[in-house]
């Protein structure tokens, strides 16, 4: 019989948030939920910051108009763990899903640092982890702190070894390299929906990295991309210039197979869309290039990946001295002197039993 691997159902979520509204924002993601479950999902992603938003306005006036969003996005904002992601595992875990969904994510003990961070919820309603964009892409660094390496990591499931990138770190050979060195069969990428100025426009972009990883790396790549409704532009489109901008004609969702072919798509509308993954497909596509395996050569190439978490502050100790704790010290240090001085008293005897020796045999 051999070794058996996972084959399931996964989905992509194309929808437009309940703008800036986090609770409202995080009710819609469960229904969402629970519909891709109804379809046989058992893996559901979600778009970039899905949770409360895209800051859009990043890109249509200069960031001092815009404080009143900053702020509002602030406190609409997530922290992990929090009531709001629990309430996210809980549908989950009702679903029978796992989640990965974009969210702007804050921490309790900082009032205007956010990062742009992909959380993973397991089928049992556990987060399993993070992800934060490690550098926020232009604009957006008015927005997001940047992220670090204790999120460049795969997570074992038994649907298979999950990652994932947000946006324009899909562009990012190194990160992709990072994660289909730890074993990737399923990448999660996620978007806004954004429009470039280039001829060949955000949706050839996203073609272009989800296909290259999916090809280069042999593994399933899903891509979910955020909507823009007409809400949004009412609140941030007070010029035709920035009407044109904001359009859901930048959505494009997908999910590729391990040779870079399309198995489903959608574009410019809110949808699910849904395909089959059988990660054994990954064997034979491997059996070309597998630049994480035989074809490569690490004794010539090779990627360190910095692991470790930033923080503001590292405690060096988790508590403070106490009398106890001083007074035991002491006596810890007593005792060693004792041991030492015992020791020293044993050591001069056995010199002087050995020159009493030496001296009768020269007799």
């Amino acid at each position: 019989m051999g070794d058996k691997y996972p084959e399931f159902k996964a989905a992509a979520v194309q929808a437009s948030p309940v703008f800036l509204d986090r609770e409202a924002t995080v009710d819609k993601a469960c229904e969402l939920m629970r519909e891709a479950s109804r379809n046989g999902a058992r893996l559901v992603a979600f778009p970039e910051t899905f949770v409360p938003g895209y800051p859009y306005w990043i890109w249509l006036d200069s960031p001092l108009k815009h404080n009143e969003f900053f702020s509002r996005l602030f406190k609409e904002a997530v922290e992990i763990p929090s009531p709001v992601t629990d309430k996210l595992c809980r549908a989950a875990r009702a679903a029978d899903i796992y989640v990965i969904i974009g969210v702007n994510e804050k921490v309790s003990v900082n009032m205007g640092t956010m990062w742009n961070t992909n959380l993973v919820i397991d089928r049992q309603g556990t987060i399993l982890g993070k992800h934060r964009k490690l550098v926020p892409t232009f604009a957006e660094k008015m927005v997001w702190s940047r992220g670090d390496g204790s999120g460049m990591r795969v997570w074992e499931t038994d649907i298979g070894r999950l990652g994932t990138l947000a946006c324009g770190e899909n562009s990012n050979t190194l990160a992709r390299y990072a994660l289909l060195a730890q074993g990737e069969q399923v990448h999660v990428a996620n978007y806004p929906a954004l429009g470039l100025s280039s001829q060949l426009g955000q949706n050839t972009w996203i073609h272009l990295r989800a296909g290259a990883h999916s090809c280069e790396g042999k593994v399933f790549t899903l891509v979910s991309t955020s909507t823009i409704n007409q809400e949004m532009i009412e609140m941030l489109g007070d010029t035709e210039e920035k009407r044109q901008f904001m359009t859901s004609a930048n959505a494009y969702s997908a999910i590729y197979g391990p040779n870079g072919e399309v198995l489903a798509s959608i574009e410019g509308e809110e949808g699910i869309i849904y395909a089959d993954i059988d990660i054994e497909q990954e064997i034979i596509r491997k059996q070309w290039h597998d630049i994480t395996g035989h074809y490569n050569r690490f004794d010539v190439l090779s990627l360190n990946l910095n692991m470790d978490e930033d923080r503001p502050i590292n405690f060096l100790t988790s508590r403070s001295p106490s009398p106890d704790s001083e007074l035991s010290t002491n006596e810890a240090i007593i005792k060693l002197l004792e041991q030492s001085q015992s020791e020293q008293r044993e050591l001069r005897k056995a010199i002087d039993l050995l020159s009493q020796r030496l001296g009768e045999e020269g007799k």
